[in-house]
C-alpha cells in the first residue's frame, strides 16, 4: 500500500474560530470547554509533524466495491471495464467485489440481471434477442473472475431467488388463466438446466405463498417445493454450487430478501458457504438486527443509510447520526453504504444522499465499524476519487478499536475509535456549520502532536499529559485525527 501522502505547510497562519450554528456553544465534551465557549490553550506545535506511514498499520479488514450502476453502459463491454479497474481497486485496499446479476435476463442485452430467466446462460446462448448479456460473454466473464482472484480479490454473485421472468405462456389451473411460468430450451431456459413450470411458483398443491412479502406475485418461486430447492441449491449441479465450483464465486449478495423465508438463506449457505449479504430493504434497525440473527449472514446496513441522509440532507441535523443503526447493535453483520443501483436510479431525494455531502457521508462510514461498500459512480468520479483512496486507506489501517461518540449537535459530530495496543486509531470530527470548528476532546494520546490524515485540515495540535488536546473540523467538512510519529 502506498503512504500516506499529505502536504503540511512549513507556517501556519492564526485561525479565526467562530461558533457557528451549534446550539451548545459553551456546553463541555469529556469535561473540557468548547473552544469556541473558551480560551484555546496555549500548547507549543512542532513546525513540521511527520505522518505515520499508514501501509505499516492494519485494521484487520478492508472494503467491498459495488461494480455497476443501473443501465451500466457500454452495453457488452462490462466485464472488461471491470477487468482493466480491478488492479488499481487491489492496490487500493479493496478486498471483494460485487458484480452485477451475471446471467441473462428477460430484457436481453438491456438486462441489468433483475428480471432472471436463466439462470445458467452467462452470455452464451441465443436467447431473448442476444447471445451476450448486458455485461458481455461467458468468456469474458470468467477471465474477469480469475484476474480479480490472481488480485487476491473475492467475487460476489448477485443471486435473484424470489421471482423469475421471460418464461413462455402457459395454462395454469391453479390461477385459471395462462401465466408466463413455462421456462424451457424453447422459452427463456436455452441451457436446459433448471427447467420450470406452473408448479414451481405460487401458488400450487405445495403452498399457497410465500412467507415474505409479494414483488412479482405470478412469477414468484416457490422454494417448498423440492424440485427448486434442489436446482438452487442442493444439487450438484445446483445455482449454489454451479455459481462457486465452476464459475468461481466466493460469495452471494441476495437480492430483495423480503420476498421469501430466512430458512432459505440459511439452507444455501449451509451447502455452499461463503461471504453473504442481504438486501433487506428497510430503515429500521430492528428488522434488520432480526434478519441476520435468523440467517446468521450480513445484511446491508439501510438504517445508517437513511440516518446519514436524515442527518446531511432531509433534516440537516448531524443528531441523527446517532440514531439506532445495525452498525452499531451487530457491527460484524453491518455492511455499511452511501449509494447503490438503486438509490442512485431514484429521484426521490429521501432514498439518496445529495452529491455535495457524499463525502462526508463516505468519511462515517470508512472510520466507523461494519463492513463498508463502495459504489462504482461514486469511485470512479474524478472529483471524489482521490478522497475515497485516502478514507480507504485510513480505514484500512487506523479505523481500529472500540465506537466512542464523543459529541454531536445539530452541526457537529466526533467519534473517536479507541485503537489497540499496536494501533492509535482515530478521532472523526464531522461539521456541516458555516465556519471552521474546534473543540476540546479527551484522548488516549498523551503528550503528541496530532494531524488530519484527511488533508482537510492543516491544523496540528499537541495534546497536554492527560491527553486533552483540541482539534479542528473545516466549514462544512471533515477531518480524521491521529498521532504522528
Amino acid at each position: 500500500m502506498k503512504k500516506t501522502k499529505i502536504l503540511f505547510p512549513f507556517l501556519f497562519s492564526l485561525l479565526l474560530v467562530i461558533s457557528g450554528c451549534s446550539k451548545d456553544d459553551d456546553e463541555v465534551v469529556d469535561g473540557t470547554d468548547d473552544i469556541t465557549g473558551g480560551e484555546e490553550p496555549e500548547v507549543p506545535t512542532p513546525q513540521d509533524p511527520e505522518a505515520l506511514d499508514l501501509s505499516q498499520y492494519s485494521s484487520g479488514q478492508k472494503v467491498m466495491m459495488q461494480t455497476f450502476y443501473w443501465d451500466v453502459e457500454p452495453r457488452f463491454e462490462w466485464w472488461n471495464n471491470l477487468s482493466d479497474k480491478v488492479e488499481g481497486w487491489a492496490d487500493a485496499g479493496i478486498d471483494r467485489i460485487w458484480l452485477p446479476v451475471a446471467t441473462k435476463g428477460q430484457s436481453g442485452g438491456y438486462s441489468m440481471g433483475y428480471d432472471p430467466s436463466d439462470y445458467f446462460d452467462f452470455g452464451e446462448y441465443d436467447q431473448h434477442g442476444t447471445v451476450p448479456t448486458r455485461f458481455g460473454t461467458r468468456e469474458e466473464l470468467e477471465n474477469l473472475i480469475a484476474k480479480s482472484h490472481d488480485l487476491g480479490l473475492e467475487v460476489i454473485a448477485d443471486i435473484v431467488l424470489n421471482h423469475n421472468s421471460g418464461g413462455g405462456l402457459e395454462y395454469n389451473p391453479y390461477r385459471e388463466k395462462d401465466t408466463y411460468t413455462l421456462f424451457n430450451e424453447e422459452n427463456g431456459n436455452a441451457s436446459g438446466m433448471f427447467n420450470r413450470n406452473y408448479e414451481h411458483f405460487h401458488p400450487n398443491d405445495v403452498s399457497q405463498s410465500d412467507e415474505g412479502d409479494l414483488f412479482f406475485s405470478e412469477q414468484d418461486v416457490d422454494h417448498d417445493v423440492p424440485y427448486v430447492q434442489g436446482w438452487l441449491w442442493k444439487n450438484e449441479n445446483s445455482v449454489a454450487k454451479y455459481y462457486k465450483n465452476e464459475m468461481g464465486f466466493d460469495g452471494w449478495r441476495f437480492d430483495y430478501v423480503k420476498g421469501f423465508g430466512t430458512w432459505v438463506i440459511e439452507d444455501w449457505m449451509n451447502e455452499v458457504g461463503g461471504f453473504a449479504v442481504g438486501e433487506n430493504f428497510d430503515g429500521n434497525a430492528d428488522v434488520l438486527v432480526d434478519w441476520v440473527d435468523a440467517t446468521g449472514v450480513s445484511a446491508f446496513d439501510f438504517a445508517a443509510f437513511y440516518k446519514m441522509e436524515e442527518a446531511f440532507d432531509r433534516f440537516d441535523d448531524l443528531n441523527y447520526l446517532d440514531g439506532n443503526t445495525l452498525r452499531k447493535i451487530n457491527p460484524d453483520k453491518a455492511v455499511t453504504f452511501v449509494a447503490n443501483h438503486d438509490t442512485e436510479k431514484d429521484e426521490n431525494e429521501d432514498n439518496r444522499i445529495a452529491t455535495e455531502n457524499k463525502m462526508k457521508a463516505y468519511a462515517y462510514i470508512l472510520t466507523h465499524d461494519g463492513y463498508p461498500t463502495i459504489f462504482y459512480s461514486d469511485y470512479e468520479n474524478e472529483a471524489f476519487n482521490e478522497e475515497i483512496k485516502q478514507l480507504i486507506e485510513i480505514h484500512n489501517s487506523l479505523a481500529v478499536g472500540d465506537v466512542q461518540v464523543l459529541h454531536v449537535d445539530n452541526d457537529e459530530y466526533l467519534m473517536k475509535r479507541e485503537g489497540n495496543a499496536e494501533n492509535p486509531g482515530l478521532i472523526l470530527y464531522i461539521s456541516t456549520g458555516s465556519t471552521t470548528k474546534r473543540r476540546n476532546v479527551q484522548t488516549n494520546w498523551n503528550n503528541v502532536t496530532l494531524l488530519d490524515y484527511s488533508g482537510n485540515s492543516t491544523y496540528t495540535p499537541t495534546s497536554d499529559e492527560n491527553g486533552m488536546v483540541t482539534i479542528e473540523a473545516p466549514a462544512n467538512g471533515y477531518s480524521i485525527y491521529s498521532i504522528t510519529k
